[in-house]
C-alpha cells in the first residue's frame, strides 16, 4: 500500500522536566518520550490517520527498543528503522521548563546512531512507494547520514515523489556556519516544499536580517513550489511560486513549554494538504496543532487528533 508520507532522519529520546519554573540544575525528575523532529512528525501524522513510515537508525539497546515499540504502537511503519550494531547510542534531549515563555533544551548528540544512517540501510523502492518524503535538516550535518539524505531526496525527485525539507536546525552537530549553509541550501533547492523558522532560514542563507521575501525569492529560482516561514507567536507565512502570500492564524493557549510546536505544526500542515485542503486551511491545522502541543508536557505523546485540531479551529472562529 502506498505510503502517504515517509520521514527521514532523527529519532531520539526526550527527557522532559516534570518540575516547572526552575532551572535544569535544580530539576531532579524527568519523563521519557520519543523525540526527534522527523520521528515526531511521523507520529503526529500517523495519529491524524495518514499511512506513514520512517527511515532512521537507533541504538541497539533499551532506548532503541523504547523508540521502536512506541513507533509501532503509534502506527508508523518501522521496517526501515534499523539498529546500530557498532555500539553507538541514541541522542538524548533534556528539557528545562523555567516558565511558559522560557524553556531550553540540552542535547547529547556525540557520535549518535542517527547520524550513521547510510544508503545501505534502506531500499530506493521504499521511497518510490511514497507520495511524499520529508527530510530533516539535522540529517545533513554529518556523514554518512548526509549522503544518505541527499540520495533519498534524489531518489524521490527521480520518481515523482514530493520532497519536503524541514530545516530542523540543531547547532550541536554542525561544524561551521558555512558548512550548514552549503548543505541546507543544497537540500532546500531540491525540495518541493520547505518549512522552517525565520532563524532557520537565516542559518540556511548564512545571513542575518534577511526578509521573508528575499529568502523565498532566492529559493524560488530552484525547485521549491511552496515555502513556509514560521515566526513563533507572530504566526506563519506561506509563499507560493506563483506569488501568493498566505498568512497563518495564531491560536492562543495556556502555554506550558515552548518546544514541540514545530513538529506538531508540520504534522497538522502536511495532514491538511494530504486531505486536499487549501494552503490557508493547512496553516490553520498546523497552527492549531502547535497550540495544542505547547500546552502539553511532551511532544510525541501530545500530538493531537483531527478532532482536537478541528474543535480548536471551530472554537476560534465562533
Amino acid at each position: 500500500m502506498k505510503k502517504n508520507l515517509i520521514t527521514f532522519g532523527r529519532a531520539a529520546v526526550d527527557l522532559n522536566a516534570t518540575e516547572y519554573n526552575q532551572t535544569m540544575e535544580e530539576t531532579m525528575t524527568f519523563s521519557k518520550y520519543v523525540g526527534g523532529s522527523p520521528a515526531n512528525v511521523a507520529i503526529g501524522t500517523a495519529k491524524l490517520g495518514l499511512n506513514v513510515g520512517m527511515i532512521a537508525k537507533v541504538s541497539d539497546d533499551q532506548h532503541g527498543n523504547f523508540v521502536l515499540d512506541y513507533m509501532v504502537k503509534a502506527g508508523v511503519d518501522t521496517q526501515y528503522i534499523t539498529r546500530d550494531t557498532e555500539g553507538r547510542k541514541i541522542g538524548l534531549t533534556f528539557t528545562e521548563i523555567k516558565s511558559p515563555q522560557e524553556s531550553s533544551i540540552l542535547m547529547y548528540r556525540d557520535n549518535v546512531a542517527d547520524l550513521y544512517l547510510d544508503v545501505n540501510d534502506f531500499d530506493d523502492e521504499y521511497i518510490q512507494s511514497a507520495e511524499t518524503l520529508l527530510v530533516s535538516g539535522t540529517s545533513l550535518s554529518r556523514s554518512p547520514s548526509r549522503e544518505a539524505a541527499l540520495h533519498a531526496i534524489e531518489t524521490a525527485k527521480q520518481n515523482n515523489v514530493e520532497v519536503i525539507v524541514e530545516l530542523d536546525y540543531r547547532p550541536y552537530t554542525w561544524k561551521s556556519d558555512v558548512e550548514t549553509s552549503i548543505y541546507m541550501t543544497m537540500a532546500a533547492r531540491r525540495a518541493d516544499v520547505v518549512i522552517g523558522t525565520r532563524d532557520e532560514f537565516d542559518v540556511l542563507e548564512n545571513k542575518d536580517n534577511q526578509s521573508d521575501e528575499e529568502s523565498v525569492k532566492n529559493l524560488f529560482q530552484y525547485d521549491p513550489k511552496l515555502i513556509v516561514v514560521k515566526h513563533g507567536v507572530k504566526g506563519s507565512k506561506a509563499f507560493t511560486k506563483e506569488g501568493e502570500v498566505i498568512e497563518g492564524d495564531v491560536y492562543k493557549t495556556k502555554v506550558l513549554k515552548t518546544f514541540g510546536a514545530g513538529d506538531s505544526f508540520a504534522s497538522g500542515f502536511i495532514y491538511a494538504l494530504k486531505k486536499n485542503k487549501s494552503i490557508q486551511e493547512a496553516l490553520k491545522y498546523g497552527s492549531a496543532a502547535a497550540s495544542i502541543v505547547v500546552s502539553r508536557h511532551s511532544s510525541s505523546d501530545a500530538m493531537p487528533t483531527v478532532e482536537d485540531i478541528e474543535t480548536l479551529i471551530q472554537k476560534h472562529e465562533e
